[in-house]
């Protein structure tokens, strides 16, 4: 007799489990879900280290994920691309610069002005 009580219980218990929810704290990156307005936030603080660093900021394009710096004959380059989990790769290179620390300096900025 007690087998058809736990059967039950156990149904009932299983049927239960579609309803429950998984709650995630505002801003916590889910795995396969990308974050909104994650990419727009890392374009505009690689835009923003740019111009920190007193660089002319002559390419801006959200659509290819590049920003372009001048000072002089020198460029630095930022590059993001969406990750297929949602987080943004970016990277910062740099041409004909005379100062061999501005590129540590624009990935610095980046990393506080992301709060890092």
């Amino acid at each position: 007799m007690k087998a058809p009580i736990v059967a039950s219980v156990c149904a009932a218990l299983l049927a239960a489990l579609p309803g429950c929810t998984y709650y995630v704290a505002p801003g916590t990156p889910v795995p396969g879900f990308p974050s909104p307005g994650a990419f727009d936030r890392s374009f505009s603080a690689a835009s923003g280290a740019i111009r920190d660093q007193g660089l002319e900021v002559t390419v801006e394009d959200r659509a290819s994920g590049t920003v372009v710096g001048r000072q002089g004959e020198g460029r630095v380059t930022a590059t993001l691309r969406q990750q297929a989990d949602g987080s943004v790769r970016v990277q910062f290179d740099s041409s004909n610069m005379r100062d061999p620390g501005l590129i540590e300096r624009v990935s610095r900025s980046y990393d506080q002005r992301m709060g890092r």
